[in-house]
């Protein structure tokens, strides 16, 4: 996916990656530094439909693909937003296809051991469905291998040991850099 100068003057900024990388902290900060509205799709799933822990248990995951893939479509048709997505939410091409058309996608990455520092020191993090396994810390392990070429599809910004008004800078020059070269 090619983020574009169009999308960004007229569009969202999309923040994807894996749980606990940072995403929901990088877009509130981002959004306060572009004058955009927030959104937490994870956040509003749950407004609209109850947590997603119970999603998943009585619905299941394929249920809960479907809200996030609506979630989606409804987002791309409004500008001025900077969304946080769900950790897989971007890997269904349908989302990403309705995402990248009003947006540019940016990927947060965290090394394991951060995201394993990160997620399994809180409790309610720990909690999350895909990681309510034996082994957490395997599955986190086996997720990020899985999910590699997903992510790398997008413009990649790295979250480990960095202060989150450095991971804006680092988006925002990204930004720039996409205008500049649509204008030469």
């Amino acid at each position: 996916m090619r983020n574009t100068a169009a999308n960004t003057v007229l569009g969202n900024i999309v923040l994807t990656g894996f749980m606990g990388t940072g995403k929901s902290t990088v877009g509130h900060a981002l959004a306060n530094r572009l004058g955009f509205d927030f959104v937490d799709t994870d956040a509003l799933i749950e407004a609209r439909h109850g947590s997603i822990p119970e999603i998943f248990a009585t619905q299941g995951e394929a249920a809960f693909r479907d809200i996030e893939h609506e979630v989606a479509t409804e987002l791309a048709q409004r500008t001025g937003l900077v969304i946080a997505t769900g950790g897989r939410m971007l890997l269904d091409d349908r989302n990403a296809a309705a995402l990248d058309t009003t947006g540019d996608i940016f990927c947060l990455s965290a090394t394991p051991d951060e995201l394993i520092d990160r997620l399994l020191v809180d409790e309610e993090k720990s909690k999350r469905p895909l990681l309510t396994v034996d082994d957490p810390r395997q599955r986190i392990i086996d997720l990020l291998a899985e999910r590699a070429e997903g992510y790398g599809r997008f413009t990649q910004i790295e979250t480990t040991d960095r202060p989150v008004e450095k991971i804006v800078d680092q988006i925002v020059e990204h930004l720039l850099d996409i205008l500049q070269e649509d204008q030469t």
